[in-house]
C-alpha cells in the first residue's frame, strides 16, 4: 500500500519534534549528548591540585634525611638535612619554601637513621599529627643495604609497606601532599670510593655490605651481587612511582635522585657513602625544583 505525500510529511514532522524533545530533556538532565563529558570536565576541575607553595613541611625517611655522617663521624646532623636543616650552605627545602625565619617552626623531621620501609607507617603517623601541607619521603636505601644481598627486603613487602603507609597518612591528613624521592644508585656510590684504601677500610666496618663488601673484587660472584642490589633498587623505585601515581596529591621525583651523579666532593668525608653537606644541598635543590614545578616530572 502506497503512502501519500501529506502523510510522509506528517511523519517527518513528528519525528523531528520527538528528536527535539529528547535533546531538550538531555540538556536539562545532563543525560543527553555531552552530559557525561560535562560531568568529566567538572570532575577534573574538582580534583585536588598540587600546591607549589606549601606553608609547612614534615620529613620522614632514613639517615640521609637526618644528615648522618655529614658533620661528624657516626652521628646525625639534622641541621644540614636537605629537608629541614638550617645551615645556610645547604639551603634546605624548608628554608627555600618557608623562609629561614619560618622554617624552624613550620617544619618537622621524623626520619631516623637505619629506617627501612617497615618503619615508614609509624613515621608518617607522627608526621600526620602536624597536618603539614607537604611531607617528604626518602626511604629504601636500608632495604637494599643489608648484610647480604639475599637479606634485602622483598619487593612485594616493600610495596605493601608503602601502600599501607600512604593509605594511613591519607586517612589521617587527607590534604597533605607527598613528595617521594627515588632511592639513590648505590652502585654509583661504590664506584666513587672503591679505589681509595682508606675508604675501603671504613666500608669494611659494616657499611652496606650487600653492595660494598669486597669492593675491589671483579669476580663473577661479587659482580653479580652488586648488579643484584642495583636491580633491587630499580625495582624499589618502580614501586615508589607506581604507588605514588595512584594518589592525586603524591609526586614522585621521576628518578632524579637515582640518576644524580654524586661525586666524591658531595659525599661524607667520614664514610664516602652518605651525602655530605654539598650532597645535601644538591638534594634540596632537586626537591625544590620539583615541588615548585607546575607539572610533575615526566
Amino acid at each position: 500500500m502506497r503512502t501519500t505525500a501529506p502523510r510522509r510529511r506528517a511523519r517527518r514532522t513528528l519525528a523531528g519534534a520527538g528528536a527535539a524533545v529528547v535533546l531538550l530533556a538531555g540538556a536539562v538532565t545532563g543525560c543527553g549528548p555531552g552530559g557525561k563529558g560535562d560531568e568529566g570536565v567538572r570532575g577534573a576541575q574538582a580534583a585536588p591540585r598540587w600546591n607549589t607553595a606549601p606553608s609547612s613541611i614534615a620529613a620522614v625517611g632514613d639517615s640521609i634525611t637526618r644528615g648522618f655522617d655529614a658533620c661528624s663521624v657516626l652521628a646525625d646532623c639534622p641541621e644540614v638535612s636537605w629537608v629541614t636543616g638550617n645551615d645556610p650552605a645547604v639551603r634546605s627545602l624548608a628554608a627555600r619554601l618557608l623562609g629561614e625565619a619560618e622554617a624552624p617552626v613550620r617544619s618537622w623531621n621524623h626520619a631516623a637513621t637505619g629506617s627501612r620501609m617497615a618503619d615508614l607507617p609509624g613515621q608518617l603517623a607522627e608526621a600526620a599529627g602536624h597536618k603539614p601541607d607537604l611531607v617528604t619521603v626518602m626511604v629504601g636505601s636500608n632495604d637494599a643495604c643489608r648484610p647480604t644481598a639475599s637479606s634485602m627486603t622483598p619487593v612485594a613487602e616493600f610495596r605493601a609497606g608503602f601502600e599501607q603507609a600512604l593509605a594511613a597518612l591519607r586517612a589521617a591528613s587527607p590534604a597533605t601532599q607527598v613528595y617521594v624521592s627515588s632511592v639513590p644508585d648505590l652502585q654509583r656510590l661504590w664506584e666513587q670510593g672503591k679505589d681509595d684504601p682508606m675508604v675501603r677500610k671504613i666500608w669494611s666496618l659494616g657499611i652496606c655490605q650487600s653492595m660494598l663488601a669486597d669492593p675491589l673484587s671483579a669476580g663473577s660472584g661479587a659482580t653479580a651481587r652488586r648488579e643484584q642490589v642495583r636491580a633491587r633498587v630499580v625495582e624499589y623505585n618502580e614501586v615508589l612511582r607506581e604507588v605514588c601515581a595512584k594518589d592525586a596529591l603524591c609526586r614522585y621525583d621521576g628518578g632524579a635522585v637515582f640518576q644524580y651523579p654524586f661525586g666524591a666532593d658531595q659525599l661524607s668525608r667520614w664514610d664516602w657513602f652518605h651525602p655530605g653537606k654539598e650532597g645535601q644541598a644538591r638534594l634540596a635543590e632537586l626537591a625544590h625544583r620539583q615541588v615548585t614545578a607546575a607539572e610533575p616530572p615526566r
